[in-house]
């Protein structure tokens, strides 16, 4: 019996769940003037997504990710991200899949628009992909992105260097964002802030002689993200000399 491929978007559609959609719709800000004006949900938890996600990477093409990055659903954004990763992630190092796969994200940013979007598909896409690389890319993300969403982007790509212990280009690019005209989006300083977090897990010492620096200017949720993991003495020493 022939086998019936699985469509990724048609997949997504079924599991509609209306009665999640409220909720969702509140937790990524979906009101008037907020950050995700305007997104449309069907009401999908992200544990559900994976699992179609699962039983259908491997079938989908990029004809269909093209049909579902462009979705005006979350979810199946969501979904396509999630798809790229896995045909990224399963190609070998050096074949010409992983560079497409890196290019059709570069070239459908736009779609990549809330702070989910970015944070679970740009350090294991970009950041994987600019390990042995020239980074710059990430820099001109995060100083001249024109959402806030590809400035995220440039920052929290930065977390597969982070998990190597290569922590150069967190402080170097969080540097950026200090620089950018306050006040700062706050989606903007919590990534910062939590990148510079992670860092410090891998070196503390080096954290604390930037922030040593750089605190006095640093807006204060960046600030408080940063700081978190430090102790109570460390937390109290750098909220009180900004």
């Amino acid at each position: 019996m022939v086998r019936m491929k699985k469509s990724l978007y048609d997949e997504m559609v079924a599991r509609a769940d209306a009665q999640q959609v409220p909720g969702l719709m509140r937790f990524f800000k979906c009101g008037v003037g907020e950050y995700g004006e305007g997104d449309r949900f069907l009401g999908i938890k992200v544990p559900v997504t994976r699992s179609v996600v699962k039983d259908c990477w491997e079938c989908t093409d990029f004809e269909e990710l093209e049909r579902c990055i462009s979705s005006a659903y979350h979810e199946v954004r969501l979904a396509a991200l999630l798809t790229l990763i896995e045909k990224f992630r399963h190609a070998p190092k050096h074949h010409d899949l992983r560079q497409q796969c890196v290019d059709f994200y570069l070239t459908h940013l736009e779609y990549v628009n809330n702070w989910d979007l970015v944070d679970l598909s740009c350090y294991k896409l970009l950041g994987e992909w600019l390990m042995d690389k020239d980074r710059s890319l990430l820099y001109q993300l995060a100083a001249h992105g024109t959402t806030i969403w590809q400035q995220r982007i440039g920052m929290v790509s930065t977390m597969q260097f982070v998990r190597s212990r290569q922590l150069d280009d967190t402080f170097a690019i969080a540097c950026l964002f200090l620089g950018k005209p306050s006040p700062l989006h706050d989606l903007l300083q919590k990534a910062v802030g939590w990148l510079l977090r992670e860092a410090g897990k891998k070196d503390e010492g080096r954290l604390c002689r930037w922030l040593d620096e750089k605190a006095p200017v640093m807006p204060r949720t960046m600030l408080r993200y940063a700081i978190e993991k430090l102790s109570e003495a460390e937390r109290k020493h750098y909220l009180t000399i900004v």
